[in-house]
């Protein structure tokens, strides 16, 4: 096994964290569940932009098309119209375990005899390995190497004989471990789920009486014009099906635990979690900023996209102008050319362009998310001076980030991590800022109006609601791993899974 190189549309300047993927699924009689779920998965784009994939089924097969790319690249009406029924399920990707290849991406599909699965999963697990040899004692062939594959046979293994859904679920999350909001389909039904910590958010919308999505997100609800019914619980299924919607609980919650990097970075500001709007969080995170960090400044700019809420409260509370300062190149992320190190070096000046009218001369206070390995921070500061600030003070609406992520957010290792290694005075000076200000966990709790109890909060402090095992550590500082597949087909050919019930052995294969 060694470290991927990632090729496909992603930002090669990035240095923020990245998130694994989003989910979403439907189930409604005469829906178009195909372009239903493409809306979805096309809204929800921002959370993996690696590789994208549906599962569709009319009651008797489910076709799967899953490709590496982005939604709008690999779905056009050509293959929407090859994609019939009324029962779907979709995932966008960004691999954190498991190598950036066709194989690994999603849905993964089960099927023996006349019966067929297929999941999507976002999340990491920590006991995978032992999940694994389990599966591989039985007899088992496993098809690659992550932990959706695991997840999904697993369930597999009790649903084809006879275990109903709640026993099924209920034997599931007695066995795995870790981050796991999931949907699934089978020729029957749509169940979803979210893991006993709810690590990561899902929500349940209805489009009429008898047809309802999940989501991982309430902004994708929006797109395809369905009403919130309410955020999933952790340890909580749902099930949708011919008969409607049923929620049971199959594991007790320890505690509540989801991402704080939702709230601050990751979702879309028009979602709503914990019943409360992302965009207004974000502006209050900006408030107390200023607040705990206050500067003399002549304006207040955001980092966009998702330094702007934040920069319009901070300008609010220290009654100071807010004004555009950045322009983003909103295309940055959607290319496939890597670009050479001439072009890295360059870095923020591909991903920004500063105006240099609001800049030049100013005591500029900029505001951003989070600061991870602070490569492009340096170079954004770098930028702004070039374009004539008297003097930069950066301030961030994430307090200082120091442990890495084992449940499903691709952060670095710890010895990348810059809060982990270096005083603030350092920092302050290697990114080259006048000033620097994070946001105290105090102060994020603050702003967020909800309990610090009801979020994971180790990358910032180390206290990790599972346990994480020591060979999991050890793999997550070597950086992600890959397969050594020779058969992968070419980046951009398409898999297209067709599933019929009268097959009486079929494993998932490329064609």
């Amino acid at each position: 096994m060694s470290s991927v190189t990632k090729t496909s549309g992603v930002d090669p300047m990035a240095d923020g964290p990245h998130h694994e993927c989003g989910v979403f699924g439907v189930y409604g009689p005469e829906l178009d569940a195909a372009r239903l779920t493409y809306f979805g998965l096309f809204t929800l784009q921002h959370r993996g932009q690696e590789s994208a994939g549906m599962a569709i089924s009319g009651g008797h097969e489910i076709t799967v098309h899953k490709q590496m790319g982005l939604v709008n690249q690999i779905f056009d009406e050509t293959v929407l119209s090859r994609l019939r029924g009324h029962l779907g399920v979709g995932h966008v990707r960004y691999s954190t375990t498991g190598s950036s290849v066709v194989r690994n991406a999603q849905p993964f599909l089960v099927t023996e005899g006349s019966f067929s699965l297929a999941l999507a999963h976002n999340g990491n697990l920590v006991n995978t390995k032992d999940l694994r040899a389990e599966l591989e004692k039985s007899g088992m062939r496993l098809a690659g190497n992550n932990d959706t594959e695991i997840i999904a046979r697993l369930l597999f293994r009790d649903l084809a004989y006879g275990s109903s859904i709640e026993e099924a679920m209920t034997s599931l999350m007695k066995k795995v471990k870790g981050a796991y909001s999931m949907a699934f389909i089978t020729e029957r039904e749509l169940v979803a789920c979210r893991d006993p910590h709810g690590f990561h958010p899902l929500c349940v919308g209805r489009l009429d009486d008898n047809s309802f999505v999940v989501a991982s997100e309430t902004c994708a609800l929006n797109a395809v014009g369905a009403r919130l019914v309410r955020e999933v619980e952790p340890g909580e299924v749902v099930v949708v099906d011919s008969t409607g919607l049923r929620f049971f609980q199959a594991a007790e919650s320890p505690r509540e635990a989801l991402c704080v990097f939702e709230t601050i970075y990751f979702a879309r500001p028009d979602s709503v979690i914990f019943g409360r709007s992302l965009h207004e969080a974000r502006r209050r995170m900006g408030e107390v900023l200023a607040q705990e960090h206050p500067v003399e400044a002549d304006v207040v700019v955001g980092v966009p996209d998702t330094g702007t809420p934040g920069g319009v409260g901070y300008a609010a509370a220290a009654r100071l102008p807010f004004d555009v300062g950045l322009v983003k190149n909103r295309y940055i992320q959607r290319t496939f050319i890597q670009p050479n190190q001439r072009l890295r070096d360059l870095g923020a000046r591909l991903k920004y362009t500063p105006l240099t009218t609001t800049l030049a001369g100013k005591r500029v206070v900029v505001v951003d998310d989070s600061i991870v390995r602070g490569t492009t921070t340096q170079r954004l500061v770098a930028l702004i001076r070039d374009a004539g600030a008297r003097e930069v003070h950066l301030r961030i609406c994430a307090p200082p980030i120091k442990w890495p992520c084992f449940y499903g957010v691709d952060m670095a290792s710890r010895d990348q991590l810059l809060a982990a290694n270096h005083s603030l005075a350092a920092i302050r000076d290697h990114i080259g800022a006048d000033s620097l200000g994070y946001l105290s966990i105090k102060g994020l709790v603050k702003a967020l109006g909800v309990s610090s109890g009801n979020f994971c909060m180790a990358c910032l402090n180390g206290d990790y609601p599972i346990a994480v095992p020591k060979d999991v550590q050890e793999a997550a500082n070597c950086g992600r791993v890959e397969d050594d597949f020779d058969d992968e087909p070419a980046l951009g050919e398409p898999v297209r899974l067709m599933v019929h019930s009268m097959l009486d052995d079929y494993d998932e294969y490329d064609t």
